[in-house]
C-alpha cells in the first residue's frame, strides 16, 4: 500500500490524509472511523471515490501520488486494505475481485511437487477447485478431518508439505478446528497456514494471533454485510516470500475490485461490529429455539453447549459464535426444501453474513459428491428481530408438517 502507515503516523495517501486511530483504540473504533482517513481540501469525513484507472507522472517520470495503474493500485483500495490489516493484526492486506480469487491466488503460489493439506469439510467451491489442482499444477493434496488433530498430523507428515488451509467455523457444518494446535504442527514441518475466516470475521476471531500466516475472507459476506459487493481479501502476518508471490500474481492477473466496490466495502466495514454482534445474538436465539423444536433433528451451531466444538470455540471466538447455523429437518430432503420455500422473513437465497436473513437447502446447490446431508438447511441470521425469525421458522414447520 503506497504510503500507508499502520503505526499511528499521519501521512498522505493518494491525496487522502491517513490520520490513523492508534493502537490504544479498540477495533470497534478503527472500524467505525475507517482509521480516520479524510481528504484534506474540504476535510470530509468520508473520503471520495477515485475512479481513475491511470495516474500522471511527474516531469522526472516518477509517480508523486504513489500510484501507477488501477489494476493493482488505487487510493480507494488503500483505505479498505489498511483497515483490514489493522482489524486482523496483519502487516498488509490486498483486495481481490471475489473470495475465490483471493483463495486461488494463494494456491497459485505453489509449485509442482508441493503438498497441500486442507479440511474435509470446507466451502464447497474451493474444495471443487482444489480437487482439480493436482492435474493442472502437479501438486498433491491430503484432506484432514477438521476436528481430529491426529488426522492433521498424519497428513502433515507427507513429503514437501508447503501449505495448510483451515476453515473454522466450517461452512455449512459449523465444525471447529483447533487453530493453535494445527499451526504448531504445520510450522514444525515448515508449512504456511492460511485460515478462511469468512464465517467468524475479525470481529470474533483473529487467526494471525492464533498462529496463522495468512487470513482469507470472502468479503462479499459479513465484512461488507449488504449483499451489494462481490469481494475477497488476503491479510498477511509478514511480508515474506509467499506474500511477494501473492502480490506478483494479483498485479499480473488483475483480479481486483473496481474502486466503487472498494468504497462500498469500506462503508460496510464501518458497522461490522454492530452487525456481527446483532447477528450473533439473533443466531444464538434461533439456534436455541430450533434445538427445542421436534422438527429439527440436529442443530449445528457452536454457541450451543452440546455442540462438540463449543468449548474450543469459546477459546477462539470472542463476542459470539457467528451468524451461520445449520439444521437437519425431520422428514428428509423433500421437507427441507418445502420449509425453505415456505419461509417469508428468511429469504431463500445463496450467501451469508448480510443484514437480511437467508436460508438455503444446501445439498442440491453443491450437487453430486457433496458431503452435506440431503435434509440440511443452512441459515444465515441477519439483524432482524429474533422473535420474527423464530416465528417464521415455526410457521414453515407447521405448513409443511
Amino acid at each position: 500500500m503506497a504510503g500507508v502507515d499502520l503505526d499511528n503516523q499521519a501521512g498522505v495517501v493518494g491525496g487522502l490524509v491517513a490520520m490513523s486511530t492508534d493502537d490504544s483504540h479498540r477495533p470497534e473504533t478503527h472500524a467505525a472511523q475507517a482509521l480516520g482517513w479524510h481528504e484534506p481540501q474540504f476535510h470530509s469525513v468520508v473520503p471520495p471515490l477515485f475512479p481513475s484507472a491511470s495516474y500522471q507522472r511527474a516531469p522526472d517520470g516518477g509517480y508523486p501520488g504513489g500510484h501507477t495503474y488501477s489494476r493493482d493500485q488505487n487510493p480507494t483500495y488503500d483505505q479498505a486494505e489498511a483497515l483490514l490489516a489493522r482489524l486482523e493484526g496483519g502487516v498488509a492486506a490486498r483486495l481481490f475481485s471475489s473470495g475465490m480469487a483471493a483463495a486461488t491466488t494463494v494456491f497459485e503460489t505453489l509449485k509442482a511437487g508441493d503438498h497441500i493439506v486442507a479440511p474435509k469439510e470446507m466451502y464447497w467451491t474451493i474444495r471443487l477447485w482444489l480437487e482439480g489442482l493436482p492435474e493442472r499444477k502437479g501438486v498433491t493434496i491430503s484432506f484432514a478431518d477438521n476436528t481430529d488433530l491426529d488426522s492433521w498430523q498424519t497428513c502433515l507428515q507427507k513429503p514437501n508439505t508447503k501449505l495448510v488451509w483451515l476453515e473454522t467455523p466450517s461452512n455449512p457444518s459449523l465444525s471447529i478446528t483447533d487453530v493453535r494446535a494445527v499451526c504448531e504442527l504445520a510450522h514444525a514441518v515448515g508449512a504456511h497456514v492460511v485460515a478462511d475466516s469468512t464465517v467468524a470475521t475479525p470481529a470474533l476471531t483473529r487467526p494471525l494471533s492464533l498462529g496463522c500466516d495468512l487470513v482469507m475472507h470472502s468479503a462479499t459476506k459479513q465484512l461488507n454485510g449488504h449483499t451489494d459487493v462481490l469481494a475477497g481479501v488476503l491479510v498477511t502476518k509478514a511480508e515474506d516470500d509467499v506474500w511477494a508471490e501473492v502480490l506478483r500474481d494479483r498485479a499480473y492477473r488483475g483480479a481486483v475490485l473496481g474502486p466503487f466496490e472498494a468504497w462500498l466495502l469500506t462503508r460496510g466495514m464501518r458497522t461490522l461490529f454492530l452487525r456481527v454482534r446483532a447477528s450473533c445474538a439473533g443466531a444464538q436465539r434461533v439456534a436455541e429455539a430450533l434445538d427445542a423444536h421436534p422438527a429439527a433433528i440436529e442443530v449445528m451451531y457452536p454457541g450451543l453447549p452440546h455442540h462438540p466444538g463449543h468449548a474450543l470455540a469459546k477459546t477462539q471466538m470472542d463476542g459470539g459464535f457467528g451468524a451461520l447455523l445449520s439444521l437437519r429437518v425431520e422428514g428428509g430432503a423433500a421437507r427441507a426444501q418445502a420449509v425453505a420455500g415456505a419461509l417469508r422473513v428468511f429469504k431463500n437465497a445463496t450467501s451469508l453474513g448480510a443484514v437480511e436473513s437467508l436460508v438455503e437447502h444446501r445439498a442440491p446447490v453443491e450437487g453430486p459428491g457433496t458431503r452435506v446431508p440431503p435434509d440440511l438447511l443452512r441459515l444465515s441470521v441477519g439483524i432482524e428481530h429474533p422473535d420474527d425469525l423464530i416465528e417464521d421458522l415455526q410457521r414453515a414447520f407447521e405448513l409443511t408438517a
